[in-house]
């Protein structure tokens, strides 16, 4: 019988919950050098991060509540928050639909 090492699983604070989750239940939103903030979808891309959960509900009350705009120290747009919305409410649907991804 081979054992196998158990893999630490790498977790991030969910910044609109700032409950602690495994880095694949998250996506992760940054700020590059420009100030352009956008989603980040292969968790690469060089800036500020910042990860939210794939809860849709949770990004509807960010967007009242402004919660990026704390993060990151600037004013995001609101059209940011509904593709941020879309996106989640996506990538749920296939989580769902598929199963959690390895």
């Amino acid at each position: 019988m081979i054992m196998m090492k158990k893999r630490k699983i790498p977790m991030r604070r969910d910044v609109l919950t700032e409950e602690m989750l495994p880095k694949k239940q998250l996506v992760r939103i940054v700020r590059d050098q420009e100030g352009t903030i956008s989603i980040d979808p292969t968790g690469k891309k060089s800036g500020r991060g910042a990860y939210v959960s794939l809860d849709p509900a949770a990004v509807q009350a960010a967007k009242g509540k402004r919660v990026l705009d704390k993060v990151f120290d600037q004013k995001i747009a609101p059209e940011f928050y509904d593709e941020l919305f879309a996106y989640v409410d996506h990538q749920k649907a296939r989580q769902e639909l598929f199963g959690q991804q390895q």
